[in-house]
């Protein structure tokens, strides 16, 4: 494809979208795996903050914490008559953040609503996360059986819901794209 033909292209909103969009998730996927992870410090740095966040949560709603001395109490939590819950790098919610701004910002919209609404955004699904934790770990006290299926089903939902809600939002009410019928 020439470059006056692959520039013409270019300037299709939607195969705009999907280029920048999967060119963004590559590189995300490069930046992530390559350096982030194995680096730690953002997987930790979030779940720090989804724990104390979770832990907030379950003190504000008369929950006692389960202190464990002797191991990581940074990626372990629970309540008094529940199990402790380990949080992986797999459930911090890193990825989720990903797909949505790398949705935001392959989408057509103005820089002004992006800046703002990506990492409003990015709040609210890490706050989601936190309560997502908090009441697993009261989920357990009910049975250690309720937490697979919650974990793996009913949260994912939820989340991934919100997500979705977020993305309607910025393409409906904030990215200034009108449908055009044919």
């Amino acid at each position: 494809m020439s470059a006056p033909a692959l520039v013409r292209a270019f300037k299709d909103p939607f195969l705009r979208f999907i280029v920048l969009g999967i060119g963004l998730w590559l590189g995300w996927l490069l930046l992530y795996h390559q350096w982030l992870h194995p680096w730690g410090a953002l997987d930790r740095l979030v779940i720090n903050s989804l724990m104390d966040l979770s832990g907030a949560l379950l003190g504000g709603l008369g929950y006692e914490l389960l202190p464990e001395p002797g191991i990581d109490v940074e990626r372990y939590i629970g309540v008094q008559g529940g199990s402790l819950l380990w949080i992986g790098d797999p459930c911090n919610g890193i990825k989720i953040f990903a797909v949505l701004a790398v949705f935001v910002i392959a989408f057509p919209g103005p820089w002004r609503h992006k800046a703002w609404f990506i990492p409003a955004g990015i709040a609210l699904v890490h706050l989601l996360n936190a309560i997502r934790v908090a009441v697993l770990c009261i989920v357990v006290t009910q049975g250690y059986g309720w937490l697979e299926f919650n974990h793996d089903y009913t949260f994912y939902v939820v989340v991934y819901g919100a997500v979705f809600g977020l993305m309607w939002i910025w393409v409906r009410r904030l990215s200034g794209w009108k449908r055009t019928t044919a």
